[in-house]
């Protein structure tokens, strides 16, 4: 069987800059037809999402999938809660970690996975003010270095025409 084709829709960047991913694991997500659409089209935002674990089972809260242009009476209410599809043992394993650790349940990402959605879950600690300042000045000296290493390519093929 041939790789399934997988196409990146939405990725959390929020979620990188506020948190450490300790742990990521993949889910599917139980969505209506317009939504899918949407989707497809690249209406949806994680910005602000959270997944949190209820009667045994992983909601995604505060995900907005933007209403279907065609999808008239059938579209759904675009932050309405839904249910990730994953094994009990993965639900559970989540769950006692979050709890236990308390860490958070994030997103990290939506792609397509052949046909199918799926959602990257992240199980996440809290960044502190500090650690985003380090993030970021790692950043920034890694950027500077790049600039500086294309400079210099740069400099030396000119040189040698």
């Amino acid at each position: 069987m041939d790789k399934q084709h997988i196409k990146t829709v939405a990725n959390n960047k929020k979620a990188f800059h506020d948190y450490f991913v300790i742990e990521s694991m993949e889910a599917g997500i139980e969505l209506c037809g317009t939504e899918v659409k949407s989707i497809r089209g690249g209406g949806i935002n994680l910005k602000d999402s959270f997944c949190m674990v209820k009667n045994g089972e992983l909601l995604i809260s505060n995900m907005h999938i933007s209403p279907y242009g065609h999808g008239n009476i059938f579209n759904r209410d675009p932050y309405r809660v839904r249910r990730l599809l994953m094994h009990k043992k993965e639900i559970n394993k989540l769950y006692g970690k979050f709890k236990q650790d308390g860490l958070a349940i994030i997103p990290l990402s939506v792609y397509f996975k052949g046909s199918l959605v799926k959602v990257q879950v992240g199980l996440c600690k809290g960044k502190k003010l500090h650690d985003k300042r380090d993030a970021a000045a790692e950043k920034d000296a890694k950027r500077d270095i790049d600039r500086a290493i294309k400079a210099k390519h740069k400099a030396q093929s000119i040189m040698h025409k």
